[in-house]
């Protein structure tokens, strides 16, 4: 998203036009183009609640409601035109996995008496429910995007054991190639949208993709390492998983706008882009 703003700031400038100061749920108003850009932060698409009695931390467990969509998001759907939607790298802590008022397994929860179910099981309800929830909104008549995981770049240690992304030219082709968990959530949240297009159908709805999983596995020096904070900061750990800007990421919104040339004719048929909310 903030690589799309500063790549807008080169035809216009927003006015903010946010509800509440958390910089994580934004609207910027392009008032010359009828335009309304919105970020809403939702890490997990679902409900999400901590579950760690000894309180929040960067891999506490966390609770799951994998069939009740996270309001952050699903309450402001129903304006919008254009939804570009994308989760990942949360996904990676302990949950407990609740459906219908119960808890149906958990991921690294380290009890017998529950069921032992992936993380990936826990990707793959959260976009069925988030999907199902664009598909079942009456009024919602908009364009869904998916953008697809992007892949962190740690090396010699995860992001708790000293990890790092030191590397400064992007891998050739043979140096890498999609497997594990990567390509397991790729093929996750593809699964669902495709499942998603097919009913969409029915109510003339859209799904599209920008696929950037694969090229972004490609840039291991896209990613601020140790320098993505002030130097008073005292931050120790590496990020590996966000992207330096400008640089690598701003070939999303490349793809992007082809997604959207393709389809804007349908889209102009309404007055405005009213909305985007990612």
């Amino acid at each position: 998203m903030q690589s799309l703003v500063c790549l807008l700031a080169s035809a216009a400038y927003p006015i903010d036009v946010s509800y509440v100061d958390d910089t994580k749920f934004r609207r910027w108003l392009y008032k010359d183009y009828n335009f309304t850009m919105v970020a809403l932060w939702s890490p997990f698409l679902v409900k999400a609640r901590e579950g760690d009695p000894e309180g929040y931390s960067f891999n506490s467990m966390m609770n799951l409601y994998l069939d009740e969509p996270d309001e952050a998001w699903a309450t402001e759907i129903h304006k919008v035109d254009i939804v570009i939607i994308s989760a990942g790298q949360w996904f990676f802590r302990p949950f407990m996995y609740h459906e219908n008022g119960r808890i149906v397994g958990c991921n690294e929860c380290n009890r017998k008496d529950i069921r032992d179910l992936t993380r990936y099981f826990g990707y793959r309800m959260a976009f069925r429910t988030a999907f199902r929830t664009l598909l079942r909104l009456q009024n919602f008549k908009g364009l869904t995007i998916l953008r697809t995981f992007s892949p962190a770049h740690f090396e010699n240690g995860e992001w708790n054991t000293g990890g790092s992304c030191k590397r400064t030219r992007p891998f050739a082709r043979e140096e890498t190639k999609l497997e594990d968990f990567n390509m397991e959530f790729y093929f996750t949240q593809m699964e669902e949208l495709r499942a998603a297009e097919r009913e969409g159908q029915n109510r003339g709805l859209s799904f599209r993709v920008v696929d950037t999983t694969e090229a972004m596995a490609m840039r291991p020096d896209g990613h601020p390492n140790h320098y993505g904070h002030w130097p008073s900061d005292n931050i120790t750990i590496a990020d590996c998983v966000h992207w330096c800007m400008p640089g690598a990421v701003d070939t999303w919104n490349e793809l992007l706008l082809q997604i959207l040339r393709r389809e804007g004719r349908g889209i102009m048929k309404k007055k405005s882009f009213r909305n985007v909310f990612n």
